[in-house]
This record gives C-alpha cells, sequence and structure tokens, in this order.
C-alpha cells in the first residue's frame, strides 16, 4: 500500500511539474512594437467634434417610415464641415439615401487589396421614462467632469469621429495610401443594416470590388474587467455569432377560466419554455474563446497561467468558471433567451392561443438549423408548434489572427494604447460587417473604446460617455492602423 501511495505521490509531484513548465514555455504571443513618433491628436479638439455630432438625432426604428431622414442628412453636413481634407481629397456617396461611402484611391496603381474601416451614424432610442436619469440631456453632447456625454459616445458616433479625424491627421501630414481605403458609414445598424450595409456592400460588389480585410465595431479595450490582468485587454473580434428567433404556438379552445381543462395553452407553453432553458446548448471551450484563453495565459499570475495553458486537462474547470457570468458563458455556446409571451387578453378568459418568442444567439459551432433541431429534440411535444421568426443568418466565418491585417491592427492597438494586450475574441451581437463578409478574405471587430467595469450597461443604456482622455490614444489607433496598411508597413 506504501509502494503505491508513494508511487500515486510521484507521479502527482511529475504531473505538476510538467504542467507548470508547459505553462512557463508557452512564449507571449503579444507583438512586438517599437516606440513611434505621436501623430500630435489634440484630445479636446476631437472631444469637441464628437460632442458637436450627438445632438443630431441619428435615431433607428424597426419601423424605417420614423427615421428622421433630416436629422441625417444634417450630421452629413457636420461631418463635411468638420472635415474639409477628407471632403476634398476622398470621394463621398451617399448609399441607400442616408449610408455614407468615401473612397481614398491609392498613389501609384497598387496592386494591394483595398481595405475598409466601418462605423455607423445611427442610434438607439432613449427608453422612454429615463430621460430624467442621465445627468446630461442625452441629444446635446455636454463635455463635462472629463467626459463627453450623449447617445452616440460610445456606439458609434465615436469610432465616426475616431476615423475620419485619423484621416484628415494624415491627409494633413501629406500621407498618400498604397492600396485603396473605403470608409463605410451605415445609417440603419442598430436594426440589422438591411438597407445602408447592405445596400453599399452590393455597390462594391457590382464594381468588383475585393477587400484584404474589413475593419468594424465590436470588441473593446476592457480595464479590470478580465479577471487575473492588471493590464489593459484589447479583444478584437475575429467571429460573431448567428441569429435565430423562434416562435413556440400552443392552440386552445377558450372558455371560462372557472372550468379550465387539465393542462392550457400557457401551461403547455410554459413547460416548453422549462425544458429549454433547463436543457441548453453545449458549451465548450473552442475556436475564438480558446485562443483568446491561450493567448492571455503566458500573461497571468502563475496559477491561472497554469491552468490555461493546459487546457486539454484544466478545461472542464475553466468551463465551469466560464459559465459562472451571463457575459462569460454566451462565449461558450448558442444562448436559449424567451423573450416575449402572449396569451389571452383578460384575466378569466381561457386563451385560444398562447405564443412566445425565443431568441438564439448561435455560436460559430453551431448553424440555424442545429438550433431548429435542438428546440424540437428538448420540446418534444407535437402540441408546441415552431416556426421561424424574420430572418435568421448564420454565425461568421472565423477571421485568421496569422494574417498580416490582424497583426497591423494588434500593432496599432498596442502603439497606441500603452501597455495594453491583445487577444482575438468572440463577439456575441451582431455587426454591419456581415454584409461585407463575401467580399474580404477577413473581418475584424474591435472598437478602440476603453470599457471600465460599470461601462458595459451604458451601451444601449443611460449616462453613454466616452472619456475624454481616451480619445487621442482611439484617434491613435486609426492613424497608425492606416499608415501600417495602407503605408506598406504590414
Amino acid at each position: 500500500m506504501k509502494r503505491a501511495l508513494s508511487s500515486i505521490a510521484i507521479g502527482l509531484l511529475l504531473l505538476v511539474a510538467f504542467l507548470c513548465a508547459n505553462a512557463m514555455l508557452q512564449p507571449s504571443r503579444q507583438v512586438a512594437v517599437e516606440h513611434r513618433a505621436d501623430f500630435g491628436v489634440d484630445a479636446e479638439r476631437v472631444a469637441r467634434h464628437l460632442a458637436g455630432a450627438i445632438p443630431f438625432a441619428t435615431i433607428s426604428h424597426q419601423d424605417s417610415g420614423r427615421t428622421d431622414a433630416a436629422a441625417f442628412r444634417a450630421l452629413h453636413d457636420y461631418l463635411e464641415a468638420t472635415y474639409p481634407l477628407v471632403h476634398d481629397r476622398l470621394s463621398r456617396e451617399t448609399v441607400a439615401d442616408l449610408s455614407l461611402l468615401y473612397t481614398w484611391e491609392a498613389t501609384g496603381g497598387s496592386e494591394s487589396k483595398p481595405i475598409l474601416l466601418m462605423a455607423h451614424l445611427d442610434v438607439v432610442p432613449v427608453a422612454p421614462g429615463t430621460e430624467a436619469d442621465w445627468l446630461y440631456p442625452p441629444f446635446e453632447g455636454h463635455i463635462e467632469d472629463g467626459y463627453v456625454w450623449g447617445r452616440g459616445a460610445m456606439d458609434d458616433k465615436a469610432s465616426v469621429v475616431g476615423i475620419l479625424e485619423a484621416v484628415e491627421l494624415l491627409l494633413a501630414a501629406g500621407f498618400e495610401p498604397n492600396r485603396t481605403t473605403y470608409l463605410a458609414f451605415g445609417h440603419d445598424e442598430e436594426v440589422g443594416g438591411d438597407a445602408g450595409a447592405a445596400a453599399t456592400a452590393a455597390l462594391l460588389a457590382e464594381r468588383g470590388v475585393r477587400l484584404s480585410y474589413v475593419l468594424d465595431e465590436g470588441l473593446a479595450i476592457s480595464d479590470g474587467i478580465f479577471p487575473g490582468l492588471d493590464e489593459r485587454l484589447a479583444m478584437i473580434g475575429v467571429a460573431e455569432k448567428g441569429y435565430l428567433s423562434l416562435r413556440l404556438s400552443v392552440a386552445g379552445r377558450g372558455g371560462h377560466s372557472s372550468m379550465p381543462p387539465l393542462e392550457t395553452p400557457v401551461g403547455i407553453l410554459a413547460a416548453a419554455l422549462d425544458r429549454l432553458e433547463k436543457a441548453q446548448m453545449t458549451a465548450r471551450i473552442d475556436g475564438p474563446v480558446r485562443e483568446l484563453l491561450e493567448t492571455v495565459a503566458p500573461e497571468m499570475p502563475m496559477t491561472t497561467r497554469v491552468a490555461l495553458s493546459n487546457l486539454w486537462l484544466s478545461g472542464p474547470l475553466v468551463l465551469r468558471g466560464l459559465t459562472g457570468s451571463a457575459a462569460s458563458r454566451a462565449m461558450t455556446r448558442t444562448t436559449t433567451a424567451p423573450t416575449m409571451l402572449a396569451a389571452s387578453v383578460k384575466e378569466n378568459v381561457l386563451p385560444t392561443s398562447a405564443t412566445a418568442v425565443v431568441n438564439f444567439r448561435i455560436h460559430p459551432r453551431d448553424s440555424v438549423d442545429a438550433v431548429i433541431q435542438h428546440v424540437g429534440y428538448v420540446v418534444g411535444d407535437d402540441r408546441v408548434e415552431v416556426e421561424p421568426l424574420g430572418t435568421a443568418r448564420e454565425p461568421s466565418a472565423t477571421s485568421d489572427t496569422d494574417s498580416a491585417s490582424y497583426r497591423a491592427i494588434a500593432a496599432a492597438v498596442r502603439e497606441s494604447f500603452a501597455g495594453a494586450l491583445v487577444a482575438p475574441g468572440l463577439v456575441v451581437g451582431g455587426t454591419d460587417s456581415r454584409h461585407y463578409s463575401a467580399l474580404a478574405e477577413n473581418t475584424y471587430r474591435f472598437l478602440p473604446l476603453v470599457l471600465q467595469p460599470e461601462d458595459p450597461a451604458r451601451l444601449h443604456g443611460t449616462n453613454e460617455r466616452h472619456s475624454v482622455a481616451d480619445l487621442g490614444p482611439a484617434v491613435t489607433f486609426y492613424a497608425r492602423l492606416l499608415s501600417r496598411s495602407a503605408g506598406g508597413q504590414e
């Protein structure tokens, strides 16, 4: 017995030694950068320009008839007045009436594929009844306490202003791109981009344009959000989830609630929803999430470094930790979210039908068909009719993290945001970039926005704001990315 216990102890020690050695041998995956001259961005000036864009209430509505076209056209005019060099040297087209497409032609007949930087002009509405909760009115564009306040300060007028500031800066410095560069600003991203981005992508396709890469909004720079990291972490989205809503319906005979049947449509539907919530689709550590963990592993404290460097063994424990919060859980699986319910018209009337809508954000390992099959199997009740609602979309392909374009983005981040680490990640929402996927070799989703732990709730929420101090590095990021990608430094 002692010999057996001794053998087990030695085996465990050897395993621990192997795991530690393997962790220590994993090199840093961070792109090495050297100090480069500052572009001289005036953050206060950028803040004034961003604040000036916020009063244009370019709100997206599901009902496009409610769109205030005059607000979008006024924003177009504001951008033209604010960035004179851009509008003198680049061609600008209006697409689908309210979206903008800029073309910065390459000099010298370059054969390099063009690149596309994206953002969107539209914003979400302010939730009715919450206006008084804003420290400053959401559509006035105040600069106070070191922040630009207002709807769009984060999502996504900051990107529009940041990109145009960078191009204006480069033009003033005499920069000439060695590859054609497109800037596309959609007007309906918040409701799917089916008018603006879709039309712009179709226009480029019609012209035979094929892109080296697309950069759209997406993941951001977390400060104090990623557990165990003291440094800021910039996550570049290399894939985004798909989208599917299913309507579940149960028919009934109606009648008076004083004489209910043994099972009502509401009860049958509720049981089906309960089964769906309890039987979630499989969670795994793979794809972009695995690459994220393996990329940050060499930068972590020793215990975490050992765990993340040896996912072949520690994977189940790490996965359990990831599924402990809504944000990280969403990265590991296709999510199931019942969002809408409808039944009787009165409290004492049995419904003739009960319906629910369940929204799924589809992980890249899954598909629309796989989700529908899963729902049918889990519900397992012929009385529940399941049908797609609206337009479904498959998850995106995963873009290459070993490409020159990814390295250019990563280097620009590290040069602009001192000390920041960079890693790939998965975008759990949706972006306009999906409309360009057929045109681009790779699509990346990154917003040079620094998020503190309390900031994610401000996106689409109350008291949206952008730090003035972080606007300088954001513009510098776009300028350095363009000088790398369109200046031959990739």
